[in-house]
């Protein structure tokens, strides 16, 4: 279960295998855990009308979402917290490829390249 910090209370998972991989970047990014984080967004674009984000950054911004999952910090801004609430956030690896991916309760649809959905 994610412990959230600031106003709006919203449930973000990042399984035992993501927070792994996160914190590999976060070792090449040179970062803090202390203070840095994951940034995880929602940008409208991408093939079904929004996109995910995913990137490392210092430190949250003042208005963020901090949650701590997976022993890793996410950082959430209010525009995407409506639409990440209770998505799990994984990584997946086999012969073909490899990546993040999203499991969003949220969406009412998506499109074949797993990082764009509808709600």
């Amino acid at each position: 279960m994610a412990t959230t910090q600031n106003a709006t209370p919203i449930t973000l998972t990042v399984t035992d295998k993501a927070a792994a991989e996160v914190r590999k970047f976060m070792a090449e990014e040179h970062v803090t855990p202390e203070t840095a984080g994951l940034r995880v967004g929602v940008l409208p674009g991408g093939c079904s009308g929004f996109r995910y984000s995913l990137s490392i950054e210092d430190k949250p911004a003042a208005d963020d979402i901090v949650i701590e999952s997976g022993g890793v910090r996410c950082f959430v801004d209010s525009f995407s917290a409506q639409y990440l609430n209770g998505v799990t956030l994984d990584y997946k690896s086999n012969f073909q490829e490899s990546g993040f991916a999203f499991d969003n309760p949220n969406a009412t649809g998506g499109c074949g390249c797993g990082s764009s959905f509808t709600v």
